[in-house]
């Protein structure tokens, strides 16, 4: 149970890496040119930006999430704490969809607020354990 943790972590780094690749297809046509529209224009202007946005959100409190599963994974961290994190790494996919795809900031920010529960618990388990270890 120990390296569970590890998979949703990678799924994290993974949905990182592909904003970034789709944050350079959308920049290409401004950056190289390619994939132009006939006038010239940037067919992923619109949305070059919301891309950027979020890709920046993956460093914000996504870095509490990476941090607790850390500690965890040095806790032998239960069942709890890998569906946590799996709600949040699901979490964060629908964030990053809504975010660029919908424009809905409500929708957005219900989204958000699952993540930062699951983010919660993650370090509510966290306490909980550390203050079961035996002390020195």
């Amino acid at each position: 149970m120990s390296q569970a943790l590890i998979l949703p972590m990678a799924a994290h780094v993974a949905l990182a890496a592909l904003l970034y690749v789709l944050l350079t297809v959308a920049r290409a046509p401004a950056v190289w040119g390619i994939g132009r529209r006939p006038d010239g224009s940037n067919p992923w202007a619109s949305v070059e930006p919301r891309i950027s946005a979020n890709l920046s959100n993956q460093f914000e409190w996504p870095l509490f999430f990476h941090a607790a599963c850390f500690i965890l994974l040095q806790l032998q961290p239960g069942p709890v704490a890998v569906a946590l994190a799996w709600v949040f790494v699901a979490g964060r996919v629908v964030h990053s969809a809504v975010q660029i795809l919908a424009r809905n900031v409500r929708l957005r920010g219900i989204v958000f607020t699952i993540n930062f529960l699951a983010v919660l618990g993650l370090w509510a388990l966290v306490v909980m354990a550390v203050g079961k270890l035996p002390s020195a």
